[in-house]
């Protein structure tokens, strides 16, 4: 396994020569300072099997891997290489002409390119020999009802402890006598399981479950089968250091539609990252990959507050999370505020900011779209210098809180955090970066695009991230 220096955005290593730009932005000292040139880190790649991908060429295991890990023939070179042309192409798309007319930086790579995961969802259903009772990831679709679950133990993204806990778990349940449950409509119970493991190494495992028309008794002998397994039986192997269980008779149901059960163990793992802690409860929203996004939230620590020393200012959080991005950049400014709708995210934010012993950071609960007007107009007021971080779902940004992030003059300068830049997200980046409307209620001033930067934190598969930072 290769690794390379810790990411510094002041000193950033350029893999190609830069495209030349006239820069009027306030950044242009930080992008100066950035092309700055150093050896590249070299590393040394095994060469991977290059041999013809049809699907009926390709064992199981082999075409599982090219849906999960759809990059793991390439070098990983060549995949940087993949995913950088692709983040520029989309950037593209948002430059009149189709050229880009701002710097966008070579990829940031992943420190840690095997068994990275630290959070992983294993799924129940037919495998290849035909069991019902196989635990893994599915190759085919629901809709062409051809849909196989094959073993994920030769993942290279999965770490030796998830395959651990899958394995154990596909043992347990064929043990059972109690049927799994592969559509919600058909009957059954056992369901998928989720691993989650920190970076010392603690591991919390959550088992979902439909209860169909077992009685409350029947439920509770089953969950008492599974806590025995995992806790003295075969299952203790995996050394669990949480068990959970939640009964489920949807695809997807939050803890308020059913309480996640602690079977025994701790209730909470604890990540650490950039020298902060971080509680993580079984459905709270962390990055997957814990090194890069050391990476990623260094990057866009840098780009917020590019000046150490400065304290001054305020941090606006808007998708904050479980406020891991704004609590890393706090101590560079006078306050942070964070904006989320998912409640139990919000209060493991207000958990983490103590855990931290900050208690400059404010946490709102709610829709962006309606906590932001009234909240960005208060900010600006009391505060002259306000940055915002926005790091929406897929689904980007409500339209009224692009209307509100526009009309605060306050905002000199917002990045935009997404992890799908041609999605919605391009709808944002357009909104910003327009000319007033007031037919759309688009009003103040347009920002540009001044700086992009790509970062892996998903190797051997085709995703990324990407941050960009508007100014004006």
């Amino acid at each position: 396994m290769a690794y390379c220096r810790p990411f510094n955005l002041m000193r950033r290593v350029p893999a190609r020569p830069r495209r030349e730009t006239c820069l009027s932005f306030s950044s242009k000292d930080t992008i100066a300072a950035v092309r700055a040139t150093q050896q590249p880190v070299k590393i040394r790649q095994r060469k991977r099997d290059r041999r013809p991908t049809r699907a009926g060429d390709l064992s199981w295991e082999d075409r599982l891997a090219s849906v999960v890990t759809p990059l793991w023939r390439l070098t990983y070179d060549e995949q940087l290489e993949v995913k950088q042309k692709h983040q520029e192409k989309i950037l593209e798309q948002l430059c009149d002409g189709g050229k880009i007319t701002f710097p966008v930086l070579p990829i940031l790579p992943s420190p840690v390119r095997d068994g990275y995961r630290n959070k992983s969802t294993f799924s129940v259903n037919r495998g290849v020999d035909g069991n019902p009772k196989t635990v893994g990831f599915y190759v085919g679709k629901g809709k062409d009802g051809n849909i196989v679950c094959v073993n994920g133990d030769h993942l290279p993204n999965m770490p030796e402890k998830h395959k651990q806990v899958a394995g154990r778990y596909q043992e347990f349940i064929r043990r059972s006598s109690l049927e799994p449950c592969l559509l919600l409509h058909d009957g059954g119970h056992w369901r998928e399981v989720t691993v989650r493991t920190d970076a010392a190494g603690n591991t919390m495992a959550i088992v979902y479950f439909h209860p169909q028309g077992l009685s409350r008794e029947e439920v509770a002998a089953h969950r008492e089968d599974l806590a025995e397994f995992f806790a003295s039986g075969p299952g203790s192997a995996c050394e669990l250091d949480s068990l959970y269980f939640q009964e489920s008779a949807v695809t997807r149901c939050t803890r308020e539609d059913s309480p996640y059960q602690l079977l025994f163990g701790h209730s909470h793992i604890y990540e650490q990252m950039l020298g902060f802690s971080f509680r993580i409860s079984p459905d709270a929203f962390f990055q997957v990959n814990r090194s890069a996004a050391g990476v990623l939230y260094s990057a866009v620590r840098d780009l917020c507050v590019p000046d150490r020393e400065d304290g001054s200012g305020t941090l606006l959080d808007v998708c904050c999370g479980t406020g891991a991005m704004g609590i890393t950049s706090s101590p560079r400014v006078r306050r942070l505020v964070g904006v989320e709708l998912v409640e139990q995210a919000v209060e493991d934010a207000r958990h983490n900011a103590a855990l931290n012993r900050l208690h400059k950071c404010r946490f709102v609960a709610g829709k962006a779209e309606a906590v932001l007007p009234g909240l960005v107009s208060q900010l600006g007021s009391e505060d002259g210098r306000l940055v915002a971080v926005v790091n929406p779902s897929r689904a980007g940004l409500h339209h009224r809180v692009i209307r509100a992030l526009r009309s605060q003059p306050a905002i000199r300068s917002l990045v935009y955090v997404s992890c799908k830049p041609e999605g919605e997200a391009m709808r944002n980046f357009r909104e910003l970066c327009c000319a007033a409307d007031p037919a759309r209620k688009l009003q103040g001033d347009a920002f540009s695009p001044s700086l992009a930067v790509p970062v892996d934190m998903f190797p051997h598969t085709e995703h990324c991230e990407l941050v960009i930072l508007f100014e004006r």
